[in-house]
């Protein structure tokens, strides 16, 4: 064998071992990375989630006024506000794509009942029109952006 040849064989064996002594160590190094950041979102999910659900138990506890119409809406548009705000907080943290086409598509349904029940029973409910406070719409559903 030639001299260039075996230089160049030795040089190819060395980053062979190379990559096969540190691909481990990169790929654990990833995965503990990756495991810390969906760590994160988990939490940070939780957080926002629970205000979002507890406005939304406490906006349906409404007191019966004998019109069952206006009670149903009465209790219907906070639970549907509830879907719009926890589907907003998951388009922040959730990574599967079907589920965030599902959200997408809660908020976008949930929005046209609330207000249709609101034109039906003449409802200014609040939580119609406003969302849990720490709730806002992520970056993917703001005015002028698209939907992923």
């Amino acid at each position: 064998m030639n001299s260039i040849l075996r230089h160049s064989l030795n040089g190819l064996a060395l980053a062979f071992a190379i990559v096969l002594a540190c691909g481990p160590c990169a790929s654990a190094l990833a995965g503990e990375t990756s495991a810390k950041a969906a760590e994160a979102d988990e939490k940070a999910f939780m957080e926002q989630n629970k205000p979002a659900m507890d406005a939304m138990m406490r906006d349906m506890d409404v007191k019966p006024t004998g019109d069952v119409d206006r009670d149903f809406t009465a209790m219907m548009i906070p639970h549907h506000q509830g879907a719009i705000d926890m589907a907003r907080i998951y388009l922040r943290y959730g990574r599967d794509k079907q589920l965030r086409r599902l959200c997408q598509n809660i908020i976008v349904a949930q929005e046209r009942e609330i207000k249709l029940m609101r034109s039906i029973a003449g409802d200014s409910h609040p939580s119609a029109t406003t969302p849990a406070p720490s709730v806002s719409a992520p970056r993917s559903m703001q005015p002028g952006m698209k939907m992923n």
